[in-house]
């Protein structure tokens, strides 16, 4: 099984070779080899974006100097099982408004719908 990290960069399909680290009171980008785990505040990238990557003016960019490499096969299962909970973490895409309470089907007995309830008004 390889890998199944992705490029960071929007709609980038290609599978990620290198990691980018912002070292922020430095002023400088750094570019390696593809770090062990997903880090929240680094990047994943593909080899086309790992070096082709700029930084604004006035910040520097360490790069590696080697060759990217894919990431090696591996078949841990407990990899596997990390890689699928992190996937499961995502935000889920937004999903189009709710229908108004008058459309859906509430059940007149109880006047609940899953875990909402309507409350009569009072006269």
């Amino acid at each position: 099984m390889r890998s199944s990290r992705r490029c960071s960069r929007n709609g980038c399909p290609r599978q990620a070779v290198a990691t980018l680290t912002y070292v922020y009171n430095e002023s400088t980008a750094v570019v390696g080899p593809l770090a062990a785990f997903a880090e929240p505040h680094t990047y994943d990238l593909c080899e086309q974006h790992a070096r082709s990557l700029t930084a604004p003016r006035g910040w520097d960019v360490v790069r590696h100097e080697g060759e990217f490499e894919p990431p090696p096969h591996t078949t841990d299962d407990l990899v596997a099982l990390a890689e699928a909970v992190r996937e499961a973490a995502r935000p889920a895409p937004i999903r189009p408004a709710e229908p108004d309470v008058t459309d859906l089907d509430i059940n007149p007995s109880t006047g609940r719908r899953g875990h909402l309830r309507v409350i009569p008004p009072r006269h």
